[in-house]
């Protein structure tokens, strides 16, 4: 039996998870928070923005799960996104932002989830990976708003799969099933790896009988989470994932071996 030369030997499709994972999603949303606040001369400090995207996003977090459980909610991302956005404008603690933002601004706001912009390293490592294995985002974004963000961020996917398709989110399992027969690895899921910085998302796609890759990203999953995931190559015995990476340059060098 030939020996494995890197974890993720055979693997033909990397599936990357694209909010936090691909795009860094934080540091866009707050970015333009802070021209709305200057727009309109809020008296909102940059702190409090941070905090204003932190809430938007863990309300998106909390909801996508709860439907991907079963649960009742918004289906369609921008939905939801506006959903949230207009349930902490009407909040007691931003309602100063809520009276100043018309129905016209509050659209546009909506629409940064189409403008993100990648970690600085991820166009080139794409690009690279690219020339080795089939990319492609699988995400709970719908269609327009992933193909907006990849024209927006020059994100060179082959493909994109939006949970959208099958009428859930991650971690339900039929997005990762339905997503490995479109990609005719129903029998071999062994031969596609999920590309995420959130442990629900890695677990989901292992539970399918895809290879695992963790990226560490400090605007995902807390701190210990980050820091106590072993890659299964490392340590046989505690490793969770079959690989972890700080980064897609220290992917691409993987396929490179």
């Amino acid at each position: 039996m030939a020996k494995q030369t890197h974890p993720l030997d055979g693997v033909e499709v990397l599936v990357f998870d694209v909010f936090g994972t691909v795009a860094d999603w934080r540091s866009s949303v707050i970015r333009e928070l802070e021209e709305v606040g200057r727009k309109f001369k809020l008296d909102v400090s940059d702190n409090e923005w941070a905090e204003f995207a932190d809430e938007w996003r863990k309300g998106y977090m909390i909801n996508t799960k709860k439907v991907a459980a079963g649960g009742e909610g918004p289906k369609d991302t921008d939905v939801m996104h506006r959903m949230l956005l207009d349930n902490l404008l009407a909040s007691e603690r931003w309602s100063k932002v809520g009276t100043a933002l018309d129905e016209k601004t509050r659209a546009d706001l909506n629409m940064v989830w189409h403008r993100l912009n990648g970690w600085p390293e991820v166009v080139s490592a794409l690009q690279t990976l690219k020339k080795k294995v089939i990319i492609v985002a699988l995400s709970n974004g719908n269609l327009r708003l992933l193909v907006d963000m990849a024209k927006h961020a020059q994100f060179p996917w082959d493909t994109i799969f939006s949970t959208a398709m099958y009428d859930s989110f991650k971690p339900n399992p039929i997005v990762y099933e339905s997503t490995l027969k479109h990609l005719s690895l129903s029998s071999t899921p062994q031969k596609a790896a999920m590309v995420a910085a959130h442990l629900f998302d890695v677990r989901g796609a292992a539970k399918a009988g895809m290879k695992t890759v963790y990226v560490p990203r400090g605007s995902e999953d807390t701190k210990e989470e980050r820091e106590s995931v072993k890659s299964k190559w490392e340590d046989k015995e505690r490793g969770e994932v079959d690989l972890v990476v700080k980064d897609f340059e220290e992917l691409a060098r993987v396929f490179q071996v």
